[in-house]
């Protein structure tokens, strides 16, 4: 079988690239094509402003996976072109329905992929495709063009949306990912793959068919996970002491700012812990950052994108793992911290707290309270043995249901019952 995949922004700092990474690699084991499209670019920036990093256009293959990357286009003009559109187009669907047709061409002004457009109308390659599986709702410029493609063909089209729900009661982050015409397109795809119950009942609730939303989640490899060297990770960096870590792109969404703040009030306590933050950094982070002086500075470790060797050493090295994100839909650098048996602190928004339960096997604040969040920090660097019980009882649950086996397992028979159902020509 072939299986076309859309990843928009295909890099090992994203949890949707490790999540197709992962499914990619075993359908491939299992003698399988897949092609991956995605674009070049490298932060998520580079989207909607052409000074940020981006990777060559091209072909490479990732783990047996032909991934095909193609050249961003954006409108002419400054860019705050984009958030300023997309924006528009909230205000636009809260008329209703009724405006899907008129966001979907809206959506398709600025970024644009049209090489990958071409692709797709010219490749004889994409004869055999058997299944559509694309992802990131929000970043619907890449998805359409894909779903118009396979609708003419009546293939099946699978969507990982990661709906971000945000704050509890709030829309600020979720309308961004449930415009009319986002969930026209989940209601009209073959399957829905949601990461957890918290982003299922969101969206059976705005119409999307219950039959069609599986919960599939995510996970980790434990063994691939492990084997970090923390002494070493420490002695390369000059860090003695406490280690809080964070992973992923350095963001306000990402709750990075207020873990910044967090150790800030921490710092200033007192407390002589060193904070690393690994991946990439947006300008509105680096803004908040230029305003530490040598002092703070001389505590914290930003080291960018890193290796998977890296990223392992510094899981070993910490004592602690704090991501108070509103916009993950699951999370997996949680379970990668549970590997290691280090504790982790999350926020009461989007889909974490279906995965961390709170005060089981971590503990969660109020998204943006950097009070509270400096309170658990303090209190788990102190209380080694309510630490310890936290990241133990954490790793147990990863050995136990956590791992991208269970998720690709769920997933396979996703992809299974949608070939089945293509071939006996049932809706």
């Amino acid at each position: 079988m072939h299986f076309l995949h859309i990843n928009q922004l295909f890099n090992r700092a994203s949890g949707a690239s490790r999540y197709f990474n992962e499914i990619g690699l075993r359908l491939s084991r299992e003698g399988h094509r897949v092609t991956l499209l995605s674009s070049n670019a490298l932060d998520l920036e580079y989207l909607w402003d052409g000074r940020r990093r981006h990777l060559p256009a091209g072909e490479v293959w990732e783990d047996g996976v032909r991934v095909l990357r193609f050249p961003v286009r954006r409108l002419p003009g400054p860019p705050i072109v984009y958030p300023l559109i997309r924006r528009l187009m909230v205000e636009v669907g809260r008329l209703g329905p009724a405006t899907a047709a008129l966001l979907r061409r809206m959506a398709l002004l600025t970024p644009r992929l049209p090489t990958l457009e071409h692709y797709l109308e010219t490749a004889p390659e994409l004869a055999d495709v058997a299944l559509v599986h694309t992802t990131n709702i929000t970043l619907d410029f890449a998805i359409l063009p894909v779903v118009r493609w396979a609708q003419r063909r009546s293939i099946p089209h699978l969507c990982t949306p990661f709906v971000h729900l945000g704050e509890p009661g709030s829309r600020q982050i979720v309308q961004y990912y449930s415009m009319p015409h986002q969930i026209a397109l989940l209601q009209a795809s073959a399957a829905v793959a949601t990461m957890t119950s918290l982003e299922r009942d969101f969206l059976l609730a705005r119409g999307v068919p219950a039959e069609r939303v599986r919960i599939i989640g995510a996970g980790v490899d434990p063994a691939e996970v492990g084997g970090g060297d923390g002494a070493a990770f420490r002695a390369a960096h000059a860090i003695r002491g406490p280690l809080v870590l964070s992973l992923g792109a350095a963001a306000y969404d990402k709750g990075t700012v207020h873990v910044l703040a967090a150790m800030r009030q921490l710092w200033a306590a007192g407390v002589e812990a060193t904070w690393v933050q690994c991946g990439p950094l947006l300008s509105h982070f680096e803004q908040h950052y230029a305003q530490l002086d040598a002092r703070e500075r001389a505590h914290t470790r930003l080291l960018g994108y890193v290796s998977d060797e890296v990223r392992r050493a510094a899981l070993a090295a910490a004592d602690l793992y704090v991501q108070p994100s509103r916009t993950d839909s699951f999370g997996i650098a949680y379970l990668e911290a549970w590997c290691y048996g280090v504790p982790v602190v999350g926020a009461r928004a989007g889909g974490v707290p279906a995965v961390i339960r709170d005060g089981q096997d971590g503990l969660l604040v109020p998204f943006g309270d950097v009070p509270a969040l400096a309170t658990v920090i303090e209190r788990l660097l102190r209380d080694h043995d309510m630490a310890r019980t936290l990241g133990v009882a954490g790793r147990e649950r990863v050995l136990r249901e956590l791992t991208w086996d269970a998720a690709y397992g769920r997933m396979r028979s996703l992809y299974g019952h949608l070939l089945q159902e293509r071939v006996d020509g049932t809706p």
